[in-house]
């Protein structure tokens, strides 16, 4: 499940007390061990706003699981940042690649997400399959990290458990038994990815990257490769970067393309520009592409559900200290897209446009 699906999953959550745990991390030691010495604080801190607030007895599994925090750390896994969200149903660790503007803890009747929104947005979640001779390894990556490994029934194929180097041998047998094989590594990944909601990069030689396209049930779900020496292994930083690499050219396009596509819209009176058209459009389901200057950001004061006020400070008592967040969390919950670029062809429209569906 990516990121973004976990957060829309956890939007729908409401139990009393929700309990957000939100701080930036260390990639390496001995700095990660500052992760765990802030998380112990952070616990303490929601566990005095929780007594305050609610009676001991009616919230002893929520104490209980605060408790555990510490020792679920693994720091060793940490990136950039960690979420950590907390209810009687819930018990879940999110880390990113980004730092976080705002840490601390927040205790509601749900879980703190809007903020992350926007940050999402302007990072790329997808698969990578490390295909080699010497096995095959499916890894979950965010921008140029590797998130975790895939183990599971499938995943990884190793020498151990298939004769690999003789399904690399010459021959028409054995280029039939690779086309089975590979066929088999594609019906694998779309069991760990059934909804196909994150693409698949595909580290492997051009020649590999081919065949397996040839026999795959769902060819769309690959976005590329980038090649390796097929023969030994490769590091993992040496290949993420080069897979990080094409996510960036791949982004850039993709964004150019909505540009053109804001653009075009436009002839057709189909773009809102004006910041409070924009949300009302939102919440009615209406924005189908929604792209957000990444500087660009907006302190408002709602007056109803429908209309807010510009303010200058996002600390004044009651504000929203960021509305595009807000925004871009309507339309991606009403199935349109978003996207925040530093592409400067945006600006000729605005900071922040919306097209409309109709």
């Amino acid at each position: 499940m990516s990121i973004k699906d976990q957060l829309l999953e956890l939007a729908s959550k409401k139990n009393s007390p929700s309990v957000t745990i939100a701080f930036n991390t260390h990639r390496t030691s001995p700095d990660n061990q500052k992760d765990l010495i802030q998380l112990k604080n952070l616990v303490k801190e929601a566990e005095e706003r929780i007594l305050k607030e609610y009676d001991k007895k009616e919230v002893q599994d929520i104490l209980e699981k605060l408790n555990k925090l510490p020792d679920e750390l693994e720091v060793h896994k940490n990136l950039e940042s960690i979420n950590i969200y907390l209810s009687k149903n819930t018990f879940e660790f999110i880390r990113t690649t980004w730092p976080l503007t705002t840490e601390g803890v927040w205790i509601d009747d749900s879980f703190a997400i809007r903020p992350l929104i926007k940050e999402i947005n302007r990072n790329k979640e997808y698969l990578v399959l490390y295909l080699t001779q010497k096995g095959v390894h499916l890894y979950e990556a965010l921008n140029d990290s590797i998130v975790r490994e895939i183990e599971n029934d499938d995943f990884p194929y190793t020498e151990a458990n298939y004769d690999l180097s003789h399904l690399f041998s010459k021959g028409n047998k054995q280029s039939n038994q690779l086309k089975e094989f590979y066929n088999q590594v594609d019906k694998a990944l779309l069991r760990a990815n059934p909804e196909a909601s994150l693409p698949c990069l595909v580290v492997s030689t051009e020649e590999n990257y081919s065949l397996l396209l040839t026999v795959a049930d769902n060819p769309s779900i690959y976005i590329g490769s980038v090649s390796t020496d097929f023969n030994s292994p490769t590091q993992k930083n040496e290949f993420m970067k080069l897979a990080w690499e094409f996510i960036k050219k791949l982004q850039h396009n993709d964004r150019a393309k909505y540009i053109a596509e804001m653009q075009e819209a436009v002839g057709k009176g189909q773009v809102i520009t004006d910041l409070q058209e924009i949300y009302q459009a939102a919440l009615d389901g209406k924005g189908d592409l929604l792209i957000v200057h990444q500087d660009f950001h907006q302190p408002v004061k709602f007056i109803d559900d429908r209309t807010f006020e510009i303010i200058d400070d996002a600390t004044e008592n009651g504000a929203v200290d960021d509305i595009t967040s807000t925004i871009a969390w309507e339309v991606i919950t009403k199935k349109g897209k978003v996207f925040f670029t530093s592409q400067e062809e945006i600006k000729d429209l605005g900071k922040i446009v919306l097209k409309t569906r109709y």
